[in-house]
């Protein structure tokens, strides 16, 4: 949540959020949200939440580390479903705020 607003990061799946790398971006604490809180404020289930169609006001953002791969896999709204999309096409789906740097991995 930054400013009270939801907002979701998309990382690579071996990537964790570095919180002095998060607080310098957003100028508040990363705070992971609880799971009932995720489908409430996200619109997906945890397991399936995915950068497409997410409830109004969520912002999402694309973490660096996703940038060294051709395609990346995210879910498609449930446990069992992905799909592959190129940067460019994620970026077009996802409708993203912006690029950011938060992850612990280095490129």
């Amino acid at each position: 949540m930054v400013n009270g607003a939801p907002i979701l990061i998309v990382t690579a799946g071996d990537d964790k959020i570095d919180n002095g790398k998060y607080n310098a971006q957003f100028g508040a604490k990363a705070k992971m949200l609880k799971a009932d809180e995720v489908t409430q404020l996200i619109g997906y289930s945890v397991g399936g939440v995915c950068p497409f169609a997410v409830n109004d006001g969520v912002k999402v953002y694309l973490e660096e580390s996703l940038k060294r791969f051709q395609t990346v896999f995210p879910a498609c709204g449930s446990s069992k479903s992905a799909i592959e999309l190129t940067l460019p096409e994620l970026e077009k789906y996802s409708q993203y705020a912006a690029w950011v740097d938060v992850g612990k991995s280095q490129l």
